[in-house]
């Protein structure tokens, strides 16, 4: 067999959306990437079809939307099955359909035009690793491809092949209850949205195309280990348990099950190798809270490690990738395992069910979970004066520059780290920070009235959009600059 040899900054293990979404990250940012993928072709499989709010608003600050078409956008969500209302500050609240093969559609075409290198039809099958770089070879069909890398990332997926070869420690549960799910077409069965019945849960709804995807669970039963994916007979059945309805005539276009299993790496860095999405955390797919995690894990590593890569990088700032999006992970795996109970559990989760909804019709319990569930309210440690913004996602403002207006989003398109002096020409001039422009743009704006940056004096936000550092003065701005953005030049 033939044998070729490759070389990259960064090796990418996974083409899905966070495979990809990693990939245009590091090619924006200057990398040079190279994608395997062990699928011959793109998936066409629907699987995860749920963008929530902050995820939207990541794809909008690198003008991705657009290529997203007009998806079907859903005010309401839910928490364990209880209907959960995700309307909050933001361009794109609630939740938004588009399928998963969209989804991987835009962001491979993005990475690709920002010279991402993607190669289908190769499965990793060895790794090794020194102080400068990561071997790993791969099986193609036209042979052994062998790369070098200073980096490789694991995004691919929950059975990850780079976890398996590194022997990464993946503590917690697996699935004692599973879900069963398959596209159907050519059944009439009614709508169902968490419906309760005496003998489980039974899902339903028909898409505009005429197919219907169904989701049961047959209370009492138990998740047990499979070599491959499950049978629409076995669907069939336990659906006509449930519900009382025959679907065994319709065509399955898709079958499989999810568990609630419930696992996360001890560590998402391993010297040159890191993992981001499923790679890092496995987790029931509820309210699509897995594929939007994993999405925001690519978002929150692509500009750190390209940033390394390039140089001036500050010392530690690849490892806030780990303290950043293990915490977040960490606290999206216990609110899924608290609703994988509150939806597969029989009568004995009633009570439970009972007593969260009174709660959450109270604003402020509303609020809280709509943060959750929809990544808005991530807030991380970025130290420095504690100004009510620092760490949280910078909020989307229109802002009078020049002789125009322009967003915050729209400043963000570029991947670099942005500096805002919103004082209208008030006070001292910014300290010089011409060190700093390869990596951060100053941009000097008056924002818009009653927006939430009025009267906020300086921002330092990240490439990501959240906010490095913030205050009325300076003190502490050029410590910020060298934290998160490394040396002046």
């Amino acid at each position: 067999m033939a044998s070729d040899r490759l070389e990259a900054d960064v090796v990418v293990v996974g083409a899905g959306p966070v495979g990809l979404m990693l990939a245009g990250e590091l090619a924006l940012g200057g990398a040079d990437v190279v994608v395997l993928e062990k699928r011959r072709a793109p998936s066409t499989e629907s699987r995860a079809s749920t963008l929530h709010a902050r995820t939207m608003e990541i794809l909008d600050s690198r003008g991705l939307l657009c290529d997203l078409g007009t998806p079907p956008n859903e005010p309401g969500g839910h928490f364990g099955g209880i209907p959960l209302p995700l309307t909050l500050p933001s361009p794109h609240p609630g939740q938004w359909k588009v399928p998963q093969t969209k989804t991987e559609g835009v962001l491979e075409e993005w990475a690709i035009s920002l010279g991402a290198d993607i190669r289908c039809g190769h499965e990793l099958t060895s790794l090794s690793e020194t102080e400068q770089y990561v071997g790993a070879e791969a099986e193609g069909r036209d042979g052994t491809l062998s790369l070098r890398a200073r980096y490789l990332v694991a995004c691919d997926g929950e059975d990850s092949t780079v976890r398996l070869l590194t022997g990464a420690a993946f503590p917690g549960e697996d699935a004692r209850r599973e879900l069963l799910r398959a596209d159907v077409e050519g059944i009439e069965v009614p709508n169902r949205r968490f419906q309760r019945l005496d003998q489980g849960l039974a899902i339903a709804w028909r898409r505009e195309d005429g197919v219907t995807r169904v989701m049961v669970h047959e209370f009492g039963s138990r998740a047990h280990p499979r070599t491959g994916e499950a049978r629409f007979e076995e669907i069939a059945d336990v659906w006509k348990r449930v519900t009382g309805e025959d679907i065994s005539g319709g065509t399955p276009l898709w079958v499989n099950s999810f568990g609630d299993a419930s696992r996360q790496l001890t560590d998402y860095r391993h010297g040159r190798i890191l993992f981001a999405g499923d790679a890092a955390h496995r987790q029931m797919p509820i309210g699509g809270q897995a594929l939007n995690l994993g999405l925001q894990d690519a978002f929150n590593l692509g500009w750190k490690l390209a940033l390394h890569l390039r140089g001036p990088a500050p010392a530690g700032l690849l490892d806030t990738y780990h303290t950043e999006r293990h915490a977040v992970g960490g606290r999206v795996l216990a609110n899924i395992r608290a609703q994988a109970l509150m939806l597969l559990g029989g009568p004995e989760v009633e009570p439970l069910r009972s007593v969260l909804g009174e709660l959450i019709v109270q604003e402020d319990v509303r609020a809280h979970l709509a943060g959750m569930v929809s990544g808005l309210d991530v807030h991380y440690d970025v130290a420095g004066p504690g100004h009510p913004l620092g760490g949280l996602r910078l909020p989307e403002t229109v802002l009078l520059a020049g002789e125009g207006t322009v967003t915050t989003t729209e400043l963000l398109r570029k991947g670099h780290g942005l500096l805002l002096d919103l004082r209208a020409g008030a006070g001292h001039p910014l300290p010089d920070t011409a060190g700093w422009s390869d990596r951060v743009r100053v941009v000097a704006a008056l924002p818009e009235q009653d927006s939430p940056l009025e009267g906020a004096g300086t921002v330092l936000v990240r490439p990501d959009g959240h906010v490095a550092w913030a205050g009325s003065g300076h003190a502490g701005l050029r410590q910020a600059l060298e934290r998160w953005f490394g040396p002046s030049r």
